[in-house]
């Protein structure tokens, strides 16, 4: 089992891929582990040298006591990029990753040739209401946010099918330290003023019906970088790549084309699917 053994935590993380591939790294939501992938892996393009790694706190790594801060989550995923000798990379982060990514690509640009924003923001919530939700988690366990929870991440059609019940599961069976270490992390976070000094091709997506990080709020962040690109899927909510795996892949495809960013060979792209993009300045 990989594990890397960095500053007080044990992360776990999987590898896969030609060594000479394009690194792309995807960074997970709160209360998801690295497995949330699973649905998206058979899209991308071939040739990518794909990391993925449960946050602190989260699946199959450790779980130090909490308050964890969003500098620790950053220096973790530094601390993994660094060992493996992985940048410059595509970073990918969603929700809590991709501030993560904001974070890392400020303090080392030399890890990060391109970002792709999905479901995130440069500010997610209030401080009130993290310290409420992580409130009820203690006290009742993460069992009393899941119901809403789910309805902020899916839509309602996806939550009927037989598809949607491992999704809740994954979230209840997170660690609550962890749970909750991440949420003040998220809690502490406002990345306006330096995500706006980011000068790299950037992709931004979000889910019509995210409920979140609704998309006004993810344009927003993502026209803080100038000459970045901006897509909203439909209907997707919080996590579109479970929803619209093909359509997500097929972002990141052209993100990737369009930058000119270097694949291995006999590289093929995904079916694009029904997306609106548009350029934010």
């Amino acid at each position: 089992m990989p594990i890397a053994r960095l500053e007080g935590v044990e992360l776990y993380y999987e590898l896969t891929g030609p060594k000479d591939g394009l690194p792309l790294v995807l960074s997970n939501s709160l209360g998801g582990t690295l497995d949330m992938w699973d649905p998206l892996l058979p899209h991308l393009p071939e040739g990518l040298r794909v990391l993925r790694y449960d946050r602190r706190g989260h699946g199959r790594t450790s779980v130090p006591k909490p308050p964890y801060s969003m500098g620790q989550l950053v220096r973790d995923t530094e601390q993994l990029l660094d060992d493996l000798a992985l940048g410059p990379c595509v970073f990918l982060g969603l929700s809590i990753g991709g501030m993560v990514a904001q974070g890392l690509a400020v303090k080392r640009p030399d890890l990060i040739r391109a970002l792709i924003l999905s479901n995130t923001a440069a500010r997610i919530a209030t401080a009130d209401i993290w310290q409420e939700r992580a409130a009820t988690a203690r006290a009742q366990g993460l069992g009393a946010l899941a119901d809403a929870t789910m309805e902020r991440w899916f839509t309602a059609q996806f939550r009927a099918t037989p598809e949607f019940a491992p999704w809740r599961e994954m979230f209840i069976s997170t660690p609550l330290d962890g749970w909750i270490g991440c949420a003040q992390a998220i809690a502490g976070t406002d990345f306006y003023t330096t995500t706006a000094t980011l000068r790299l091709p950037t992709l931004g997506i979000a889910g019509d019906r995210d409920g979140s990080t609704p998309p006004d709020l993810v344009r927003e962040t993502i026209a803080l970088i100038p000459g970045a690109d901006f897509a909203l899927l439909r209907p997707a909510g919080h996590l579109p790549h479970v929803e619209k795996p093909a359509e997500y892949a097929a972002l990141i495809a052209d993100f990737l084309t369009r930058h000119q960013l270097h694949l291995a060979k006999n590289t093929h792209c995904c079916s694009t699917g029904h997306a609106d993009r548009g350029s934010q300045a």
